[in-house]
């Protein structure tokens, strides 16, 4: 395999991941890709690793056991990488189309440990960053995997997003006001990791609604300046100066001037995406 990322340590890192991968799913392996940020040429100190693996089927129950010891050996490397892989394992059959019933397949979320049934990157936009810009690991490109992915149907997803993440930002915010503590970082109520995480989420989704494509959070965030009201410029200037470092804000609270103004940000995102249609 040949460098697929500038960093040394990280391309160690995914080699492990793609010959334990391979080594664990036997035939049914088809290919290992990068998708995300490090696709598009953007990928730094600061991304998570964004993962992609094609196989024949669903992996079985002794093939899952594998897996699982894979990711926690990976996550017990003295590597920063190893604690910030994310992805799937789906089947080919499952991956060449948009599938509107986002079946779930087994996934390792950023950060865990343990590999669980998700649909979140049996999406539409992981399909069109893995098939026009996916980085090959092992395997056929991605284009022999994947047809191609409408712009509808990535502006139906991004729409459909755009609701659901304003569902977890009111929830969130609910639970701050209330003076909520949770366990789990991922529930932590409005923490300085979701507050810029929201801002810049919601400029990637107007960015596809706008164009039809995907961005980095980097790239939508400077059309959005350009674009969008002067009124949220400060917001969304300081959602890109907070990105370095994510997981260490996740279990600090945001300023309550920051979750009202990102909640208004919500709000106006909405109604421009109404604009679009």
């Amino acid at each position: 395999m040949s460098a697929p990322t500038p960093f040394p340590d990280l391309n160690a890192v995914l080699q492990q991941l793609t010959e334990g991968a391979r080594s664990v799913l036997g035939t049914t392996f088809l290919g290992a890709y990068l998708q995300g940020s490090f696709a598009l040429g953007e990928g730094d100190e600061h991304s998570d690793v964004d993962f992609v693996m094609a196989t024949t089927e669903h992996p079985r129950t002794e093939q899952q056991a594998g897996l699982q010891a894979l990711h926690t050996a990976i996550f017990e490397l003295p590597v920063a990488w190893a604690q910030h892989l994310e992805g799937s394992y789906i089947p080919e059959g499952l991956l060449r189309h948009v599938d509107s019933a986002r079946t779930p397949c087994f996934y390792l979320d950023n950060g865990a440990t343990t590999l669980v049934w998700s649909d979140h990157c049996n999406s539409a936009h992981v399909r069109w960053l893995l098939r026009e810009h996916g980085i090959v690991l092992s395997g056929p490109e991605p284009a022999q995997l994947i047809e191609l992915v409408s712009e509808d149907a990535l502006r139906h997803e991004a729409a459909r997003a755009m609701h659901e993440y304003a569902a977890w930002a009111d929830e969130s915010r609910a639970r701050y006001e209330a003076g909520e503590g949770l366990e789990t970082w991922s529930e932590l109520p409005f923490s300085r990791w979701q507050q810029p995480y929201l801002v810049l989420s919601f400029c990637r989704l107007l960015w596809t609604l706008r164009h039809g494509t995907v961005a980095t959070k980097r790239a939508a965030a400077e059309w959005a300046l350009r674009k969008l009201d002067p009124e949220w410029k400060d917001l969304i200037e300081r959602a890109v100066r907070d990105r370095p470092d994510p997981w260490g804000r996740t279990q600090l609270p945001s300023d309550p001037t920051l979750v009202q103004r990102t909640t208004g940000f919500i709000e106006y995102a909405l109604r421009y995406a109404d604009s679009l249609r």
